[in-house]
């Protein structure tokens, strides 16, 4: 996915599928996609409406401190805000497959972690360990691609890691289907994945090794 609008001019993008997943009620989808993704674009633009005011106006920046500042909370806001948007866009977007795994991806994932089952296996533990994402990223540092985890949107993140496969751990996600269940909820994450979808992000980061 390409995020070319400024903050301030960003919009909710629809849902990529239009089938339902197996396990995801339409329901819970809906509040998902509809209340908490819409709400994290509309915060996103709120936010960098007053942050291009400041920058304009110069208001507020003389008291800027890093205990407590409206530019301070102003960015931290900005951070959680802005990653909740694209978070959620590359989750959304592998959603809605027939879970059947080919293409380059695949390929790529069994060279570095041996079998696509191993992956699959240590991507989902990790899913288990964590509070909010899990993320296969290309690491354009490192030119490879690497899972991580994050508790939050703006937590656990890493500078050049572009995301691939992205998973919502948030209860959020899945209390309204599953209940507690966690681990069932993500073994159909992997039943509804898109690999084609995935597969195509992927083509397009890993031509950015830094």
């Amino acid at each position: 996915m390409e995020h070319t609008a400024s903050s301030t001019s960003y919009e909710p993008k629809p849902l990529p599928f239009q089938q339902s997943l197996i396990g995801i009620s339409e329901k819970a989808m809906q509040i998902h996609h509809d209340k908490l993704y819409a709400g994290y674009v509309q915060k996103m633009q709120e936010i960098g409406e007053k942050l291009k005011v400041m920058c304009a106006n110069g208001v507020g920046l003389d008291s800027a401190n890093a205990t407590y500042s409206e530019l301070r909370a102003l960015r931290d806001g900005e951070t959680f805000a802005v990653n909740g948007v694209y978070l959620h866009e590359y989750y959304f977007n592998v959603l809605g497959g027939n879970g059947k795994p080919e293409g380059s991806l695949v390929d790529a994932i069994v060279a570095k972690y041996g079998t696509l089952e191993q992956f699959v296996a240590f991507f989902s533990a990790t899913g288990m360990a964590v509070r909010g994402w899990v993320v296969l990223a290309w690491d354009t540092h490192a030119g490879r691609l690497k899972i991580y985890g994050a508790d939050s949107h703006n937590q656990g993140g890493v500078w050049g890691a572009m995301p691939i496969i992205v998973l919502d751990v948030y209860e959020h996600a899945y209390f309204m289907d599953y209940g507690s269940d966690r681990k069932k909820y993500i073994e159909d994450f992997w039943t509804n994945m898109n690999w084609a979808a995935a597969t195509a992000v992927y083509e397009r980061a890993r031509g950015t090794v830094r």
